[in-house]
Parts: structure tokens; C-alpha cells; sequence
């Protein structure tokens, strides 16, 4: 299947449907799946979003609302739906899935909702919005396929097909002791092909990969990815089986991540919406901006120390600022490259210093190839070798420093508990600035006057 993209036709199509009576409407909308349908929410009112959930059957309206985008705000679409049709929707959402839409209500309206509902399912989703959001906990359906190790294969085959009924599809069955604790993992395919006086503690695989519910969702990710796994059991201190969190969950988990860091490392806060409106993107970049101006004056102040050599050797203005502009985006590079690697896993000592050698060993490379580049051009142009060897170690210098801030700020920031993400951008850009402006002034104040 192709990837869905809002056209002027499909938009036009379902506005025109919105215009005409509910008939109209559900014909138009039996022609998208559900996913498509949230996509083209993006482009339409509130108003229109709750038309089109109350006109939708409540199984093809849970999808859509899941499939929301969050700025979009899927849970007031919910909150204002009539209580019985609510009710409905919640009933036919994964427990992770409504959990995750509930939680973003205020706490009387989350009441609200819970008090018109199945009480079992109101227990499950108040039991998961005890947990963090961007934990294992957080992120887990209870819902899940357990045998206990005493079970028979005939028993155990009963019991699969009675926990499936209300569950859409299931990766693993998990076995459990009487008090619930997690032993293994159980193949269906052994159930199966197994003799029927078989137990299940005969069939079960004990070597199996768990998590605490209190684990980071970027921690699920990574054991996910690394075991290639289709799901993993949540556990609580004393393994008690807690639910599953499946590898749909880790996709969005993962976009999550990758966007969160791509906005850190541009300066630009997590909490901003990427479709949010003007007022909300001032917000979240005005202080960042602030900050970066404190540390642009730094820089300026190196300049100003040196304005006796910029009066007497003006050319040396125009080539510094290309040097700290090579230098920022030699810092960029090595930065991105940290950051993913410590996102990826927790690095080693060693793998920390390998880090650092080699973005040293690069800068200098790159510095020194770039630096043979301006030096000739500063020969053909300007005549002067002298200009070119200043500009030739200024410029490998300065990537050398590039290279060797873009690693080691992340990584130190790590280690003090710091998002190395947010802070090391800034960090980073004052040293690159202050070093290519410096480098080029000092040595030419010493090597040209």
C-alpha cells in the first residue's frame, strides 16, 4: 500500500460530504481507511473532527482517534463526545492507546470519563496513568495472553482462544507461576505441535529479554531494536507480569525520540508544536535566542580586543569569518554524530575516548584540507604566503577544536546528568566562534606585523 497524502481532490471531496446530510458523509468516508482519515483531520475544524467520529462506527472511530496526530488534540474530540458514544470508542481502544489519550485531560475531566465506562476497563487505565509517560510502564497494554506453567497442552490451547477473543492480535504467550510471576515465553507453534499431556513448563524458552516498568521508553527501543523482537513483557520488581509493549508502540516511540533531539540540537524546545501557531514558536525559541546573543557577545569581545589589527590588516575580517563558520559546521557534524551514539547506548569509557580520537583526528584532516584551500586562495588573490599560513592554521585549528568540542561537550554533559542535546549546541557554537575569530587575529598580529 502507498503512503496516504492529502490531496486538493480528497480534501475538496470530503469538505463538500461535511456540506451535505450524514448518508452523504458515511459514503464518502467508506472510500479511506482510518489512518487516512486522521491524516486529512489535520485539515479540518474541531467541529468537523467530532461529525465525522459520532457518523463513524466505533471500532473505525477508535482507529482514527488513536492515529491522531497529538497536536491535533485527539482526547478533546473524546472528552466532547456524547457519553455513550464515548464509552464505545474507549471499549474498542487498546488500553495503551486510551491511556495515552486520557492522560492528556485535566484530572476531573479524566474522572469524568472513567466514571462512564466498563469499571475493568476504568481499572486497567487508571492502573497505567499511574506510570510516567515516557516509560516502559507508560507505554504498556495490559492486555496480554498468560498460561500458567501447571497447564496441560489441551487446557493451554482453551485458554489461548478464550484471552484472544477480545485481543485484535498477539505477538508472544507469556508463562506465569500461581503468583503471577513471569517464567518464560511460549511458542504457539510448540503448543501446537506438542503431545497433549505436555506441560507448559516443558515447552517454555527461560531465556527471555523483560523490562521494569520504570524503564525509560528509549531503554524499550533500544532492546527492542537490538533482539529484534515483535514485543516485550513489562515486569514489576518482583516480575510480576505487567502487560506488553509491542513494536508499534516502539515506532512512534522512536519518531518521537528522533524529533525531540532533532528540535534540542537546533535550539529549539520539545514542547513546541511543529504545526503550532507563531505565538507558541516565540515562546519556545525566544530564550534560547537570548542566550545564543550572550554568547555572540562573547565572541564580538574577541574582535573588539583586537581592533588596532583589523584597522591595519582589514582582508584578516572577511577570511575569520569564514573560518568560524567552517568551524560551526565542522562542530555540527560531530556533534549529531555524538549525540546519536550516545542516544544509541550507554558509550564505555573507552568508546568515549575513541569518540573523541577520532572526531580529533577528523578535524584535523578536514582542517588541514580545508586550510590548503584558503591558503591558495589567499596566494592568487592577496599575493601574501604569510596571509595564507595564518589562514591555514587558523582554519585547521579551528576544526581541530570543532571535532574536538562536538564530542566531548555530549559527552561530558551525559555524564553530569545533562540532556547533552539541549545544551551542547550553545556550548559548542561559543567555542567555535571565540576560536575562529581569535586564531586568525592572534596569529596574524604575530606572524604579519
Amino acid at each position: 500500500m502507498q503512503s496516504f497524502e492529502i490531496n486538493k481532490s480528497d480534501l475538496l471531496k470530503l469538505k463538500t460530504a461535511l456540506e451535505g446530510d450524514d448518508a452523504e458523509l458515511q459514503r464518502v468516508l467508506q472510500e479511506y481507511h482510518a489512518s487516512e482519515i486522521a491524516i486529512l483531520f489535520e485539515r479540518l475544524s474541531p467541529e468537523e473532527h467530532e461529525r465525522i467520529i459520532n457518523i463513524l462506527p466505533s471500532d473505525v472511530g477508535s482507529e482514527v482517534i488513536s492515529e491522531m496526530d497529538e497536536e491535533n488534540h485527539p482526547e478533546q474530540i473524546l472528552f466532547n463526545l456524547h457519553p455513550e458514544k464515548r464509552s464505545e470508542i474507549i471499549e474498542e481502544l487498546d488500553y495503551d492507546d486510551a491511556t495515552d489519550i486520557i492522560s492528556q485531560l485535566e484530572e476531573h475531566e479524566q474522572e469524568q470519563v472513567l466514571e462512564h465506562i466498563d469499571q475493568e476497563d476504568a481499572t486497567n487505565i487508571r492502573a497505567l496513568l499511574n506510570y510516567e509517560e515516557d516509560t516502559a510502564g507508560g507505554l504498556m497494554n495490559t492486555d496480554v495472553i498468560k498460561l500458567n506453567v501447571k497447564l496441560n497442552k489441551v487446557v493451554a490451547l482453551e485458554e489461548v482462544i478464550r484471552q484472544s477473543e477480545e485481543m485484535e492480535e498477539f505477538y508472544t504467550i507469556y508463562a506465569v507461576n500461581d503468583a503471577d510471576v513471569l517464567q518464560g515465553i511460549v511458542s504457539l507453534k510448540d503448543i501446537i505441535k506438542s503431545r497433549s499431556n505436555v506441560l507448559v513448563s516443558d515447552i517454555l524458552k527461560a531465556d527471555y529479554v523483560y523490562v521494569k516498568a520504570d524503564v525509560d521508553q528509549e531503554e524499550v527501543a533500544r532492546l527492542i531494536s537490538q533482539y529484534n523482537l515483535t514485543s516485550i513483557p513489562v515486569v514489576d520488581d518482583n516480575l510480576r507480569l505487567l502487560g506488553r509493549i509491542t513494536v508499534d508502540d516502539i515506532i512512534d516511540v522512536m519518531e518521537e525520540e528522533s524529533t525531540e533531539d532533532i528540535l534540542k540540537i537546533s535550539g529549539v524546545s520539545e514542547d513546541e508544536e511543529l504545526s503550532g501557531g507563531w505565538q507558541d514558536a516565540v515562546k519556545s525559541r525566544l530564550p534560547w535566542l537570548v542566550i545564543n546573543l550572550g554568547t555572540a557577545f562573547l565572541a564580538a569581545s574577541v574582535i573588539r580586543h583586537f581592533a588596532g589589527l583589523e584597522a591595519k590588516l582589514p582582508i584578516i575580517a572577511a577570511y575569520m569569518t569564514i573560518i568560524a563558520g567552517m568551524g560551526g559546521n565542522a562542530a555540527t557534524q560531530a556533534l549529531a554524530v555524538t549525540v546519536r551514539r550516545i542516544s544509541l547506548s550507554d558509550l564505555t569509557d573507552q568508546q568515549a575516548y575513541n569518540t573523541v580520537l577520532k572526531e580529533f583526528l577528523v578535524g584535523m584532516l578536514n582542517g588541514a584540507s580545508n586550510g590548503v584551500i584558503v591558503f591558495i586562495v589567499a596566494l592568487l588573490y592577496d599575493g601574501n604566503p604569510m596571509l595564507g599560513l595564518v589562514l591555514f592554521l587558523a582554519m585547521t585549528g579551528n576544526l581541530i577544536v570543532a571535532g574536538l568540542t562536538g564530542a566531548t561537550i555530549p559527552l561530558l554533559l551525559k555524564r553530569l546528568g545533562i540532556d547533552p542535546a539541549v545544551a551542547s549546541s550553545i556550548i559548542i557554537t561559543t567555542f567555535t566562534d571565540c576560536i575562529g575569530f581569535l586564531l586568525p587575529l592572534w596569529l596574524a598580529s604575530a606572524l604579519l606585523l
